[in-house]
């Protein structure tokens, strides 16, 4: 039954992490980072690799370090946290239905300067998951919230898997914009397949949340 609930934990940090990545209120800014990336004279592959890991980099560190916050945070209240999961599973099921239907709301953010060192990038990776995962806050809290119920290293995995789907597109994408504006586009077909399938799961483990604490909380 561990491995089982680490296995679910897992796949739902996973596609919570696309999720994020995929933001509505960041998402559509990328654009931009692409195309400033594709006016540098240094646009080849290897430059690519190396800014894309920078700016991967970045959002790891961001993203670790407000989900190791959370964590330890969350630990000290851990006995109240079947009073507050019922809300982050309602909030996982209304924000996946909106991404199921297409109906997220049109707000965005403000991301940091983009420049073209790999500093630079990795600012910016910072702050582009940070942004994104401040548009979907109830998917990062479910993730920290279904990690609070495994072992720490087990839940050190979960939110590195979190983490990783939201950094590692960000590298793919920066090689994609080395690569050719058709490989872009050709990539770019795929966005709302992966969108909608992180919804999915989004809803189910906001249901499946919902369910496990009213039963532990004895109401059903």
């Amino acid at each position: 039954m561990a491995d089982a609930g680490l296995l679910g934990t897992l796949t739902f940090a996973v596609a919570a992490g696309l999720a994020t990545f995929f933001a509505p209120c960041a998402f559509p800014l990328l654009p931009g980072y692409v195309g400033y990336y594709l006016s540098r004279n240094d646009a080849d592959l290897g430059g690519a690799l190396l800014r894309g890991v920078a700016a991967a980099g970045g959002a790891l560190l961001v993203l670790g370090g407000v989900g190791g916050t959370l964590l330890a945070v969350g630990q000290q209240f851990a006995r109240h946290l079947p009073l507050l999961e019922p809300a982050i599973g309602l909030a996982l099921v209304v924000l996946g239905s909106l991404y199921l239907t297409g109906r997220t709301p049109a707000v965005h953010v403000e991301l940091p300067e983009r420049r073209a060192s790999v500093a630079g990038f990795a600012v910016f990776g910072g702050g582009y998951a940070l942004a994104a995962a401040g548009c979907v806050v109830p998917v990062l809290l479910g993730v920290v919230a279904q990690s609070l119920a495994l072992p720490t290293g087990q839940a050190a995995v979960a939110l590195g898997s979190y983490a990783g789907a939201v950094a590692l597109p960000l590298t793919g994408v920066t090689l994609a914009a080395a690569a050719g504006g058709d490989v872009l586009r050709d990539a770019s077909t795929h966005v709302g397949r992966v969108q909608r399938a992180a919804a999915a799961v989004m809803v189910l483990a906001g249901i499946a949340q919902i369910a496990a604490s009213l039963s532990y909380l004895g109401v059903v």
